[in-house]
């Protein structure tokens, strides 16, 4: 497609980007944008980041530029560092040879390696342009823009399936989920991401093919669950992903509850996720621990109260258990760094902390530094639960906002309601007394 064509112009590329084309080209090499940043602009969208393809090797593409890195052992990669802006470079790839089943070929030979089940687990075979927009995964990111000439070659038809708005895998769907099972994830979060459809062949083997998402390494699913969750479309996404059975496989624990969407459970998941997706498309902070704390925090209310009954454990010490073992559990399918955990567990005590308001407590909690969190996760708790639950996170909203006088005033009322309620409970009617003489 010509300039005329396609509509992209300079001024819709990162100028970061546009230097790093600029010294591959100047350097004699091939240069081109790919992938969603070409797609996003087609679409009249700003792109979060751009990522260049070049026929350049990694260690020449480190040559050309001293900020560069190179990452990666899967996929060997180079990351051009400006301030705050990585611009990723990878080299085309190629398509694979018997190399890559060759289990007696020594390690340091093998550009190529695939496991019994199919999934590429080393991917460094270079190749041409024409190779490259083969082993891309969709069709609409299998289209390159060049600087040189300010063309966009389509590959795969791509401008069509955006015409579409249809998510299609490029060569056989089974064969390129079973390379790379995250592509199963990736289709359902463009499709909710782009307000588009699954094309029926790429949607039928999913369903089948979802349980090789326990091939993932755990701390790959963060990143792809934070991309899927965080994109201001969580709520189609979760709800989509659990239509084609890959809830279950990130989130083993929340199982029990996913054939019922209309219980407690999944309501309270999918009001914590309408509030984050309105957070983000306001432009508001977000943060995974609040979503993971929502997540797994009917499990582990159940975990806690097995925990009691089973061993005989107070309250307070089967919470804390139970909070440890489903952090962990969780962690053995998707790994949650410590900076998410902690925070998460910070909420879930509070939970346990905010009904406990009497003397200098109310004052003491307002100050802890995760009060926020643990007030919006207890108020989202009372919409849903109602009673009690919703009392208290009213109570909190009115406290937290009064000023002192007022806020005396609902501690005193407070007492005398909790204080009658015990008198109430306590008071028994005395037996009548007897006289000497009965």
């Amino acid at each position: 497609m010509t300039r005329a064509e396609h509509g992209i112009s300079r001024d819709d590329v990162s100028p970061n980007a546009l230097k790093v084309m600029y010294r591959l080209n100047g350097a004699g090499f091939e240069s081109y944008l790919v992938g969603g940043c070409v797609r996003d602009v087609l679409m009249g969208k700003v792109p979060k980041d751009f990522d260049v393809v070049t026929n350049a090797t990694p260690e020449q593409i480190k040559g050309l530029f001293r900020n560069c890195r190179l990452i990666g052992r899967r996929f060997r990669l180079a990351h051009i560092v400006f301030g705050r802006e990585i611009i990723e470079v990878a080299t085309f790839r190629g398509h694979h040879s018997d190399e890559a089943k060759d289990t007696d070929a020594p390690k340091n030979k093998v550009r190529a390696k695939q496991d019994d089940q199919g999934q590429l687990v080393r991917d460094n075979v270079f190749g041409t342009i024409e190779e490259d927009a083969e082993r891309r995964d969709f069709t609409f990111n299998a289209m390159y823009y060049s600087v040189a000439d300010f063309t966009v070659k389509d590959f795969a038809n791509g401008l069509d399936a955006i015409e579409k708005r249809e998510v299609r895998l490029i060569g056989d769907p089974e064969t390129r989920y079973r390379e790379d099972p995250v592509r199963m994830l990736r289709a359902i979060r463009f499709a909710a991401k782009l307000q588009m459809t699954l094309h029926p062949e790429t949607a039928a083997p999913i369903k089948n093919l979802a349980h090789l998402l326990q091939n993932i390494p755990a701390a790959r699913l963060f990143e792809e669950t934070l991309k899927l969750f965080l994109s201001g479309e969580g709520e189609k996404t979760f709800f989509m992903l659990h239509e084609y059975g890959l809830i279950a496989p990130l989130f083993p624990q929340i199982e029990p509850f996913l054939s019922d969407t209309s219980c407690r459970e999944m309501q309270f998941i999918r009001k914590v996720l309408q509030n984050t997706d309105e957070r983000i498309n306001s432009n508001m902070r977000v943060t995974p621990a609040f979503l993971y704390a929502a997540l797994l925090w009917y499990p582990l209310e159940e975990h806690a109260q097995r925990l009691q009954s089973e061993s005989g454990l107070n309250a307070h010490d089967a919470f804390n258990i139970a909070s440890g073992d489903v952090i962990a559990k969780q962690t053995q399918r998707i790994m949650i760094p410590k900076r998410f955990s902690t925070v998460i567990r910070d909420i879930w005590v509070l939970q346990q902390r905010l009904p406990k308001r009497f003397g200098k407590r109310a004052f003491q909690l307002l100050s802890h530094p995760k009060f926020r969190a643990g007030y919006d996760f207890l108020l989202v708790r009372g919409q849903i639960e109602g009673g009690k639950l919703l009392e208290l996170a009213q109570w909190w909203t009115q406290f937290q906002h009064a000023d002192n006088d007022k806020q005396r005033k609902l501690l005193n009322e407070l007492r005398r309601t909790e204080s009658s309620g015990n008198n109430n409970k306590r008071r028994k009617r005395r037996p009548p007394k007897r006289s000497p003489d009965a």
